[in-house]
């Protein structure tokens, strides 16, 4: 994987790529299934809003026993690094709160900003530049702590995301954006000029420009308050983790007998050990009434690592474990579920803000001409594209590149390269292809030698992928020679900017927060390229003249389409209509003035529980279930 050593947008970025590891490498290739049922799509404006189960208001009590492959790319736990895995989100909803935060749950009201330690959601002033949150009284941290939470904790948590030492995952969120943050601090306890604590009970954060998602920006886990009386012991990238303090309704086991009376007596909580297991238990000082977004049905949590897949379904199907987490089930548990009435229910599957696309490099010919592009996008399978990945029961066919379950994402319906079946069209991408300049004969085929023996970058767990893009643009007179890399060769490849490499599988991945924002500016800004080394604008997207001067690549006498003035219009827009349709505007000039994506898949969260789950919620914020929504109905302790 990337190191620590990694430019902003590529530490950003990684964790899409490691989602869509984590998927693919459980993935086995089936046939296409029916759309499955569970707790997909459902919403609602309360703490119940996109459950599925046993009634509104189940019983408190038992664990959720669960596992997971591995607990790789969570930084150990420490939410200045983590890689926003699904899972590790889950955790930190279930342990930190944050000033404002989301609700929780599936659907648009899953996407809702709403206070948790603030008394209220703040409305800008100073024209956009000022936010001042006030903090609603008597919360505390967790044991070992046990005092209140202070404006000055939050303000910690921003100093140690400015600390270079510590290599804040999604700093650049913020750098530039917050008034004196820029990443390069050489202590958490070096001061921050835009952000203000004027008594313990409010915090002022200063920016440098409007920011339309700064509210969503604050609710990361990296935002969430930190003691320094125990973070100071901790100054290399993931250290916290392992002691990480609690703030929310659920803390490590073991936090309580911590010892913090100094750095040395610190040794790590018991509850969380990143090679196997972690569990979580109740926070005494936690207090229900100052929450509104958390149920907290259960009285613990206990996520071990298993490396063997088919174990851990295995293990639910025997009642040993209550569900899964990340890992999607093997083909033969997804064909059991799906086809026996009788489990359907306890199958989940719902969609997420995850997109997977075939890139195309706009600095390499024949993808310099937008009449190839859209060729491509016209003659591409998509349902062939799909059973390849696993079926229905896995993703669902994107026909834009937004997700939906973003703001600002397009309906379902919208698809400019709609055909029959989503199967393409060759008569189409031949027409398109006559356009371009690539086809001199106007035989509807890429003629010239730019069109053969093309690269295709993808990792071996997409081969299928390989020979259905392989087929179809054959059809149109690209020739290309798949590369199944390894996945460290093959993002390096694709980040590498001078390798120009002309195509790939991988483009897409993962919103870094539930902004659309956090999507739009790593895949498509020139900012995204601003490193030789820089993620996840595979395209090359608005790349500048002096960009790819300084990168010693060609640039295309035909110039290269920029959408850096959409993003930017954007980004100062106000959450609320008139930001989501600027958001939907560029998805459609992405699909059908740029075309430098062609979407395949939307991604979908795959859960299969036990019937003891009797109240079961996909959390849309973090693409992962949700912790604090979830009930059991077992009797199960947690051995002090």
């Amino acid at each position: 994987m990337m190191t620590h050593d990694e430019p902003g947008p590529a530490r950003a970025a990684r964790r899409g790529l490691a989602l869509r590891l984590l998927t693919a490498a459980s993935c086995v290739l089936v046939t296409a299934l029916a759309a499955c049922s569970g707790g997909g799509g459902s919403s609602g404006g309360s703490p119940a809003a996109g459950a599925s189960g046993s009634g509104a208001h189940p019983a408190r009590g038992g664990v959720y026993r669960t596992a997971v492959s591995s607990f790789g790319l969570t930084n150990n736990m420490d939410p200045v690094g983590e890689t926003q895995i699904g899972f590790a989100f889950s955790v930190y909803d279930a342990m930190l709160r944050e000033l404002v935060n989301f609700r929780h749950v599936n659907g648009a009201a899953g996407t809702e900003i709403v206070p948790d330690l603030a008394t209220s959601v703040p409305a800008p002033t100073d024209n956009g530049l000022t936010y001042t949150f006030h903090l609603k009284p008597d919360i505390k941290f967790a044991p070992p702590v046990n005092r209140a939470i202070t404006s000055k904790d939050i303000l910690y948590a921003f100093q140690r995301i400015n600390d270079a030492k510590l290599v804040a995952q999604y700093g650049y969120y913020y750098y530039g954006v917050i008034q004196g943050m820029t990443g390069k601090a050489t202590s958490p306890d070096n001061a921050i000029s835009g952000i203000q604590t004027p008594n313990p009970t409010t915090i002022v954060f200063h920016l440098t420009k409007p920011t339309g998602d700064f509210l969503q920006r604050v609710a990361s886990p990296a935002a969430a308050p930190v003691p320094a009386e125990v973070a100071k012991c901790f100054n290399t990238p993931g250290s916290y983790g392992r002691d990480l303090v609690a703030s929310g309704p659920y803390m490590f086991q073991g936090s309580a007998q911590a010892d913090i009376s100094s750095c040395t007596a610190l040794k790590p909580i018991s509850g969380f050990d990143p090679t196997s297991h972690i569990t979580l238990v109740r926070n005494p000082a936690y207090v229900q009434s100052t929450d509104n977004t958390r149920a907290n049905y259960l009285n613990g949590v206990q996520i071990t690592v298993d490396p063997n897949v088919a174990d851990i379904f295995a293990r639910v199907q025997k009642g040993q474990l209550d569900g899964s987490m990340t890992d999607p089930p093997p083909a033969t548990v997804t064909r059991t579920y799906l086809t026996d009435p009788s489990l359907a229910a306890d199958f989940h599957s719902d969609l997420i803000n995850q997109v997977e696309s075939v890139t195309m490099n706009l600095a390499v010919a024949p993808f310099t001409d937008v009449h190839v592009r859209k060729a491509v996008a016209w003659v591409l399978d998509k349902s062939a594209m799909l059973r390849a990945l696993g079926g229905a029961s896995h993703y669902s066919i994107a026909t834009h590149i937004i997700p939906p379950t973003l703001p600002g994402g397009l309906a379902v319906s919208y698809d400019p390269y709609k055909t029959p079946g989503a199967s393409g069209s060759l008569a189409k991408a031949q027409a398109e292809m006559k356009l371009s300049a690539f086809d001199p004969r106007r035989d509807g085929k890429c003629d010239v030698a730019a069109c053969k023996k093309l690269v295709f970058i993808d990792i071996s767990q997409f081969s299928g992928v390989d020979t259905v893009v392989q087929n179809d643009l054959a059809k149109i007179g690209i020739t290309i020679v798949p590369r199944d890399l390894s996945v460290t060769t093959a993002f390096t490849a694709l980040f590498t900017i001078k390798e120009l490499e002309p195509m790939s599988a991988l483009g897409g991945g993962y919103a870094d927060y539930t902004g659309t924002f956090s999507f739009a500016q790593p895949n498509f800004g020139s900012a995204a390229l601003s490193a030789p080394v820089s993620c996840c604008n595979y395209s090359l997207v608005g790349l500048t003249q002096a960009q790819a001067a300084s990168y010693k690549v060609p640039y295309p006498k035909t110039g290269i389409p920029s959408v850096d003035s959409i993003i930017n219009q954007c980004e100062v827009l106000s959450d609320g209509p008139q930001r989501s349709a600027c958001w939907s505007g560029l998805d459609k000039t992405m699909m059908t003035k740029v075309m430098a994506w062609v979407p395949y898949v939307w991604g979908r969260n795959i859960v299969v529980t036990a019937p003891d789950v009797t109240r079961y919620v996909m959390d849309v914020a973090t693409s992962s279930i949700s912790l604090t929504q979830l009930a059991v109905s077992n009797h199960v302790s947690i051995p002090s």
